[in-house]
């Protein structure tokens, strides 16, 4: 099954690249392909699902080391043409998912609670009680 990854602008056109494997992924960013079209954009909207996706798919399946995916995603985020709906969100929820080592998923749920100012969670997931800032409520 293809890996497909796109970008859109708010010019209402679209980049989408599919990948039919990890080495022709490899292959392209290798190539320099995915950073010529980056220079070149004005503006790309990088949707938070899609920020989940990448730091799940660099973790699991290329086994990159928390700490570098949470610098290369920084990195991403920080790139002028990138515009993201709530990037401090974004940025927090790296911080919860490299200093705590929680899953992303529960690093961005901690995030939006915290943004929120909702000091309870609902969850079974566990790992959400290393962070000293959330207070999960097993249902």
């Amino acid at each position: 099954m293809p890996l497909t990854r796109g970008f859109s602008t708010h010019q209402s056109s679209s980049f989408c690249r599919v990948f039919h494997s990890p080495a022709d992924f490899s292959r392209t960013l290798g190539s320099g392909a995915a950073t010529a079209f980056l220079a070149e954009a004005d503006e790309l909207l990088l949707p938070d699902l899609i920020v989940a996706e990448v730091v799940y798919v660099l973790e699991s399946f290329y086994e990159v080391p928390t700490d570098e995916v949470a610098r290369l995603v920084r990195s991403v985020i920080a790139f002028p043409p990138i515009r993201t709906l709530d990037p401090a969100l974004l940025l927090r929820s790296l911080e919860v998912h490299e200093t705590h080592r929680i899953d992303f998923a529960e690093a961005y749920l901690v995030a939006s609670a915290e943004a929120a100012g909702i000091p309870d969670i609902v969850s079974f997931d566990r790992s959400i009680d290393r962070v000293t800032t959330a207070n999960r409520i097993e249902p």
